[in-house]
Protein backbone atom coordinates (compact mmCIF):
# COMPACT_ATOMS: atom_id res chain seq x y z
CA UNK A 1 0.00 0.00 0.00
CA UNK A 2 1.30 3.44 -0.97
CA UNK A 3 -0.08 6.91 -0.33
CA UNK A 4 -1.67 8.70 -3.29
CA UNK A 5 -2.25 12.38 -2.54
CA UNK A 6 -4.31 14.71 -4.68
CA UNK A 7 -4.73 18.45 -4.86
CA UNK A 8 -8.36 19.24 -5.66
CA UNK A 9 -8.95 22.52 -7.50
CA UNK A 10 -7.80 22.53 -11.14
CA UNK A 11 -6.42 19.03 -10.57
CA UNK A 12 -9.35 16.68 -10.01
CA UNK A 13 -11.93 19.27 -11.04
CA UNK A 14 -11.78 21.68 -13.97
CA UNK A 15 -12.12 24.79 -11.86
CA UNK A 16 -11.53 26.37 -8.47
CA UNK A 17 -14.20 25.36 -5.96
CA UNK A 18 -13.46 28.25 -3.60
CA UNK A 19 -13.76 30.91 -6.29
CA UNK A 20 -16.84 29.14 -7.65
CA UNK A 21 -18.49 29.16 -4.20
CA UNK A 22 -17.87 32.91 -3.98
CA UNK A 23 -19.57 33.39 -7.35
CA UNK A 24 -22.41 31.10 -6.27
CA UNK A 25 -23.26 33.02 -3.09
CA UNK A 26 -22.83 36.32 -4.92
CA UNK A 27 -25.33 35.26 -7.57
CA UNK A 28 -27.80 34.28 -4.84
CA UNK A 29 -27.49 37.70 -3.17
CA UNK A 30 -26.13 36.24 0.07
CA UNK A 31 -23.27 38.77 0.07
CA UNK A 32 -22.70 42.23 -1.39
CA UNK A 33 -22.12 40.86 -4.88
CA UNK A 34 -19.95 43.61 -6.33
CA UNK A 35 -17.69 43.96 -3.30
CA UNK A 36 -17.45 40.22 -2.68
CA UNK A 37 -16.64 39.43 -6.30
CA UNK A 38 -13.93 42.09 -6.30
CA UNK A 39 -12.25 40.62 -3.21
CA UNK A 40 -12.81 37.06 -4.40
CA UNK A 41 -11.09 37.81 -7.70
CA UNK A 42 -8.23 39.59 -5.93
CA UNK A 43 -7.53 36.62 -3.66
CA UNK A 44 -7.72 34.23 -6.60
CA UNK A 45 -5.20 36.32 -8.52
CA UNK A 46 -2.91 36.36 -5.48
CA UNK A 47 -3.11 32.57 -5.41
CA UNK A 48 -2.20 32.33 -9.09
CA UNK A 49 0.68 34.75 -8.55
CA UNK A 50 2.02 32.86 -5.53
CA UNK A 51 1.46 35.86 -3.24
CA UNK A 52 -1.65 34.74 -1.34
CA UNK A 53 -2.07 35.96 2.23
CA UNK A 54 -3.69 32.73 3.38
CA UNK A 55 -4.84 34.07 6.74
CA UNK A 56 -6.62 37.02 5.12
CA UNK A 57 -8.11 34.79 2.45
CA UNK A 58 -9.49 32.30 4.99
CA UNK A 59 -10.99 35.08 7.12
CA UNK A 60 -12.72 36.36 3.99
CA UNK A 61 -13.93 32.88 3.01
CA UNK A 62 -15.22 32.08 6.50
CA UNK A 63 -17.10 35.32 7.13
CA UNK A 64 -20.26 34.56 5.10
CA UNK A 65 -20.59 31.19 6.87
CA UNK A 66 -21.05 32.97 10.19
CA UNK A 67 -24.22 34.73 8.97
CA UNK A 68 -26.08 31.73 7.55
CA UNK A 69 -27.68 28.92 9.55
CA UNK A 70 -25.90 25.60 9.26
CA UNK A 71 -28.97 23.80 7.91
CA UNK A 72 -29.32 26.43 5.20
CA UNK A 73 -25.62 26.19 4.36
CA UNK A 74 -25.95 22.45 3.88
CA UNK A 75 -28.89 22.94 1.53
CA UNK A 76 -26.98 25.59 -0.39
CA UNK A 77 -24.00 23.28 -0.73
CA UNK A 78 -26.17 20.51 -2.15
CA UNK A 79 -27.36 22.96 -4.80
CA UNK A 80 -23.76 24.11 -5.38
CA UNK A 81 -22.63 20.51 -5.86
CA UNK A 82 -25.37 19.71 -8.33
CA UNK A 83 -25.27 22.93 -10.38
CA UNK A 84 -21.60 23.91 -10.26
CA UNK A 85 -19.27 21.16 -9.07
CA UNK A 86 -20.57 17.95 -10.63
CA UNK A 87 -20.10 19.32 -14.19
CA UNK A 88 -16.49 20.22 -13.28
CA UNK A 89 -15.48 16.75 -12.08
CA UNK A 90 -13.18 15.27 -14.69
CA UNK A 91 -13.90 11.72 -15.93
CA UNK A 92 -10.15 11.07 -16.19
CA UNK A 93 -9.82 12.14 -12.56
CA UNK A 94 -12.37 9.52 -11.51
CA UNK A 95 -10.48 6.95 -13.58
CA UNK A 96 -7.20 7.91 -11.89
CA UNK A 97 -8.78 7.61 -8.45
CA UNK A 98 -10.20 4.20 -9.37
CA UNK A 99 -6.76 3.09 -10.59
CA UNK A 100 -5.19 3.90 -7.23
CA UNK A 101 -8.03 2.12 -5.46
CA UNK A 102 -7.38 -0.94 -7.59
CA UNK A 103 -3.76 -0.81 -6.39
CA UNK A 104 -5.00 -0.78 -2.77
CA UNK A 105 -3.38 2.61 -2.25
CA UNK A 106 -4.31 4.97 0.58
CA UNK A 107 -6.04 8.02 -0.96
CA UNK A 108 -5.88 11.54 0.46
CA UNK A 109 -6.90 14.98 -0.78
CA UNK A 110 -4.99 17.99 0.53
CA UNK A 111 -6.46 21.36 -0.39
CA UNK A 112 -6.20 25.01 0.63
CA UNK A 113 -9.97 25.46 0.23
CA UNK A 114 -12.24 25.33 3.29
CA UNK A 115 -13.41 21.92 4.49
CA UNK A 116 -17.04 23.11 4.34
CA UNK A 117 -16.67 23.51 0.58
CA UNK A 118 -14.37 20.61 -0.19
CA UNK A 119 -15.32 17.68 2.04
CA UNK A 120 -18.55 16.94 0.12
CA UNK A 121 -16.56 17.14 -3.14
CA UNK A 122 -14.06 14.59 -1.84
CA UNK A 123 -16.94 12.32 -0.85
CA UNK A 124 -18.42 12.64 -4.34
CA UNK A 125 -15.03 11.56 -5.73
CA UNK A 126 -15.02 8.54 -3.43
CA UNK A 127 -12.17 9.78 -1.22
CA UNK A 128 -12.89 9.74 2.51
CA UNK A 129 -9.65 11.32 3.78
CA UNK A 130 -9.18 15.04 3.25
CA UNK A 131 -6.97 17.69 4.82
CA UNK A 132 -8.36 21.20 4.37
CA UNK A 133 -8.52 24.42 6.40
CA UNK A 134 -10.99 23.59 9.17
CA UNK A 135 -13.65 26.22 9.81
CA UNK A 136 -14.48 26.25 13.51
CA UNK A 137 -18.01 25.20 14.47
CA UNK A 138 -19.30 26.18 17.91
CA UNK A 139 -22.82 25.34 19.10
CA UNK A 140 -23.92 24.62 15.55
CA UNK A 141 -22.63 27.85 14.02
CA UNK A 142 -19.43 28.82 12.25
CA UNK A 143 -17.30 31.27 14.23
CA UNK A 144 -15.22 32.64 11.35
CA UNK A 145 -12.03 31.14 12.77
CA UNK A 146 -9.76 28.40 11.44
CA UNK A 147 -8.58 25.50 13.58
CA UNK A 148 -4.91 24.60 13.29
CA UNK A 149 -2.52 25.15 10.41
CA UNK A 150 -4.03 26.08 7.03
CA UNK A 151 -3.16 23.44 4.44
CA UNK A 152 -1.58 25.83 1.97
CA UNK A 153 1.98 25.74 0.55
CA UNK A 154 4.31 24.64 3.40
CA UNK A 155 1.19 24.15 5.50
CA UNK A 156 0.28 21.15 3.36
CA UNK A 157 3.50 19.47 4.45
CA UNK A 158 2.82 20.34 8.10
CA UNK A 159 -0.73 18.97 7.98
CA UNK A 160 0.38 15.83 6.14
CA UNK A 161 3.07 15.06 8.72
CA UNK A 162 0.54 15.52 11.53
CA UNK A 163 -1.87 13.20 9.71
CA UNK A 164 0.81 10.56 9.17
CA UNK A 165 1.60 10.52 12.88
CA UNK A 166 -1.88 9.09 13.49
CA UNK A 167 -1.60 6.35 10.86
CA UNK A 168 0.58 3.34 10.15
CA UNK A 169 1.63 4.56 6.72
CA UNK A 170 4.75 6.32 5.50
CA UNK A 171 5.73 8.43 2.51
CA UNK A 172 7.59 5.51 0.95
CA UNK A 173 6.29 5.13 -2.59
CA UNK A 174 4.05 8.19 -2.19
CA UNK A 175 2.60 10.18 -5.10
CA UNK A 176 1.23 13.72 -5.18
CA UNK A 177 -0.79 15.14 -8.06
CA UNK A 178 -1.07 18.93 -8.39
CA UNK A 179 -1.53 21.68 -10.95
CA UNK A 180 -0.03 24.53 -8.93
CA UNK A 181 3.41 25.94 -8.16
CA UNK A 182 2.01 26.73 -4.69
CA UNK A 183 2.31 23.00 -4.01
CA UNK A 184 6.05 22.76 -4.65
CA UNK A 185 6.85 22.04 -0.97
CA UNK A 186 4.73 18.88 -1.01
CA UNK A 187 5.65 17.91 -4.56
CA UNK A 188 9.30 18.04 -3.47
CA UNK A 189 8.58 15.78 -0.48
CA UNK A 190 6.92 12.76 -2.12
CA UNK A 191 8.63 10.00 -4.06
CA UNK A 192 6.54 10.55 -7.18
CA UNK A 193 5.60 14.19 -7.86
CA UNK A 194 3.21 14.50 -10.81
CA UNK A 195 2.24 17.80 -12.40
CA UNK A 196 -1.36 17.73 -13.65
CA UNK A 197 -2.24 20.29 -16.32
CA UNK A 198 0.32 22.48 -14.56
CA UNK A 199 0.47 26.26 -14.46
CA UNK A 200 3.41 27.75 -16.34
CA UNK A 201 5.68 28.01 -13.30
CA UNK A 202 5.07 24.44 -12.21
CA UNK A 203 5.44 23.16 -15.76
CA UNK A 204 8.87 24.77 -16.10
CA UNK A 205 10.05 23.34 -12.77
CA UNK A 206 8.61 19.90 -13.52
CA UNK A 207 10.43 19.84 -16.84
CA UNK A 208 13.69 20.94 -15.23
CA UNK A 209 13.40 18.19 -12.60
CA UNK A 210 12.11 15.53 -15.03
CA UNK A 211 8.89 15.14 -13.06
CA UNK A 212 6.03 13.42 -14.83
CA UNK A 213 3.50 15.75 -16.44
CA UNK A 214 -0.01 14.51 -17.25
CA UNK A 215 -3.37 15.91 -18.33
CA UNK A 216 -6.77 14.93 -16.97
CA UNK A 217 -8.61 17.31 -19.31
Amino acid sequence: MALAIFDLDETLIAGDSDHAWGEFISNLGLVDADQYRKQNNEFYQQYLNGTLDVEAYLAFACEPLTRIKLATLKQLHQQFMMEIIEPLILPKARALINFHKSQQDELLIITATLDFITRPIAESLGITSILAPEAELLDGSYTGKIIGTPSFADGKVTRLRQWLETRSISLEGSTFYSDSHNDLPLLSLVDHPIAVDPDSRLKAIAESKSWQIISLR
